[in-house]
């Protein structure tokens, strides 16, 4: 089966999703507007009632995000083993299904070899959902990070460090990462 090239023109003709909805779609879940809108209108989303919550609440929310971080992180893995996913190796193009589409948007100038063509490669986790990785001060760490010592800090992603500052506990497989009880770095 061959696929006709999707123009430049063209590429706002066709519905876009985020990779993780197609890949729950594609595995049977009834993902529609109403759906997904009545779940986002049953979330309180007020910052007036987040100043106002106490530490165990804090505590409970933190220890229910890391819950549901891992959650979705492992469903993902556990979908990507059944349903193909293919990443654009030059771009952030995703493709959920058995070939990759002819939609030409990859490469905007005309020097660079690939031509606007994609270069697929098998999605693992960590393209569709990204664990953005920030530096995490620990407590023998100086005030201020340094460059010199990047290689004796711990870093983890952003979720998971986020949820430890709210009182969660990090699970175990980022405490390499986070260096928990890692050397200080150098004094200079």
């Amino acid at each position: 089966m061959s696929q006709n090239v999707i123009t430049h023109n063209q590429r706002f003709d066709f519905d876009r999703v985020p990779a993780v909805v197609e890949l729950c779609s594609q595995a049977g879940a009834d993902i529609t507007c109403q759906n997904l809108q009545v779940i986002a209108e049953g979330e309180n989303n007020g910052a007036e009632e987040a100043e106002s919550l106490s530490s165990t609440d804090l505590c409970s929310i933190a220890n229910r995000t890391i819950r549901a971080w891992e959650t979705l992180r492992n469903g993902v893995e556990k979908l990507l083993f059944v349903y193909p996913a293919k990443v654009c190796k030059y771009c952030s193009e995703v493709h959920v299904g058995p070939s990759g589409h002819k939609a030409r948007l990859c490469g905007v100038f005309k020097f660079e070899s690939f031509r606007g063509s994609h270069l697929w490669k098998k999605a693992e986790v960590d393209d569709l959902v990204p664990p953005r990785i920030v530096w995490r001060r620990r407590p023998q760490d100086p005030p201020v990070l340094l460059n010199e010592g990047r290689d004796f800090y711990g870093h983890a992603p952003a979720v998971v460090d986020l949820c430890t500052k709210g009182g969660a506990i990090a699970p175990s497989k980022y405490y390499c990462m986070m260096k928990v009880q890692g050397l200080s770095g150098p004094v200079l």
